[in-house]
Order: C-alpha cells, then structure tokens, then sequence
C-alpha cells in the first residue's frame, strides 16, 4: 500500500508530496498530523520545501469533509480539540524557518486551498481551481477561514468563503492566493527555474527572507523598519554572504 504523504530530499531541498491521487489527495486528521512532523522537521535541514499533489488533483481537502459523523453530536471541547490538528497544521507552515513553495495542478478545495494559501510561493497551473465549499456543507468555515487572515486581502478571503464558488488559477492571482499562473505544460520547468535560483541564493539570505515575512506583516511598520535594519546588517555582514 502506498504511503499516503512521500517525502523526497535532494541536498537541502525536500518535496513533500500528498500521495492519494485516487482520493483527490485527501487525508485523514492521523495523516495531516504526519505531515506537520514532516514540514517541522524539514523546516530545520532544508533551504527551500516545496509542497505538492500526486495525479489530477492539488488536494481535496480532508476525509469526510461535509459527511455527517456516526454517533451523538460532539461538544464544544471534542470539537475543538479535533480542530487542533488543522491548527497544528496551519502553524508548521506559518513557522517553517524553510520558505515553501506550493505548486498547484487541479482542483484545491477546502483545507486543500487553505494550504496553497499559506505556502510562501504558490504557483499554479492556469488548469487549477480554487474553493472553499464548507458554507455549501453547512460548515462555518472559520478553521478555513483563519488559513487566509495573513495572506489574502478581506474582500477577496470574505468572498470565498461566503460564496462557496470556484475560481480560476487567474482569479486566484489577482486574489493573493496565487502568487504566478503559468501554463499546465509549463508548470515544472517553472517551478524547477524558480528552485534552481534559490539553490544560488546565500543560504543565510534564504532563511532571513523567511525570517523577516513571517513577522514583518504582523507588526507596526516603524518596528518591521527596525527589523529590516538589523536583520540587514546583521545577515548581509555575515562571512557565508560572500563569493
């Protein structure tokens, strides 16, 4: 049986790819826990992740997304200790010290668009759709929803989660869920151009980027000002930046 999550390191650079093509690349809360120990331990031996979806599909979100659960109705506290998984999740990708880069064919819908959202880079095919289908499930998306606070404006995340719709790689960009569309036949040569500028790039300078977009957005301009000025010095100073 093939593992549902592959994890592949060629030097600094892993790929983590979901691995259930027959399922849309669906996975289980045991599965997306896997993956957060995945992305933390990868986040301190690699220079760049990238993060990606086996077959015709970037990811479909999670198993049994929408279908009611056998049983009586959970309390507040079962579901949200439940919920921790995906927050769990959410936080491996916000605090990886590696930037990630998602690469989206397909269909990415539900948890599965959350997480193209939160890669640093996300590059998508022009044959990838987007959706957050919760509202159309009678779900209140806010666990989605919390993925887009950081890295979408709030008309375009309010719209995808109330509407319910599916919108295009195209939209997707001009939306900030995307950051580039290129042509499905272009897809890899793309990614593998942008991996091959990284592997260049002082590693020291890599990590800081990261660094610096993981707290400057969330933070008063004067005081993301200031980190910029140290941050600069401190790395562009630093012996590994030379030839």
């Amino acid at each position: 049986m093939a593992e549902p999550i592959l994890q592949q390191k060629d030097g600094d650079i892993t790929t983590i790819t979901l691995n259930r093509p027959e399922a849309g690349n669906r996975q289980t809360d045991a599965t997306w826990a896997q993956m957060t120990e995945m992305l933390d331990a990868a986040s301190k031996e690699s220079r760049l992740v990238l993060f990606k979806g086996a077959g015709d599909d970037f990811c479909l979100g999670r198993e049994a997304m929408g279908q009611a659960q056998p049983g009586p109705a959970s309390e507040a506290y079962a579901v949200r200790d439940r919920s921790e998984t995906i927050f769990n999740l959410y936080g491996a990708f916000r605090n990886s010290k590696a930037p990630i880069i998602g690469v989206v064919h397909g269909r990415a819908v539900g948890l599965g668009c959350a997480l193209a959202a939160l890669c640093d880079i996300t590059i998508a095919s022009d044959k990838a759709r987007f959706q957050f289908p919760e509202t159309a499930h009678r779900i209140m998306p806010t666990i989605a929803f919390s993925a887009l606070v950081d890295r979408m404006p709030r008309k375009a995340a309010t719209f995808m989660i109330y509407s319910a719709q599916e919108i295009d790689a195209h939209q997707a960009l001009t939306f900030g869920l995307a950051s580039n569309v290129v042509p499905a036949t272009d897809l890899d040569s793309a990614v593998t151009t942008l991996v091959d500028h990284f592997k260049k790039m002082p590693l020291a300078a890599v990590l800081a980027v990261k660094e610096y977009a993981r707290t400057a957005f969330s933070i008063s301009t004067q005081a993301a000002t200031d980190f910029a000025r140290n941050l600069h010095a401190t790395v562009n100073s630093f012996s590994g930046m030379r030839p």
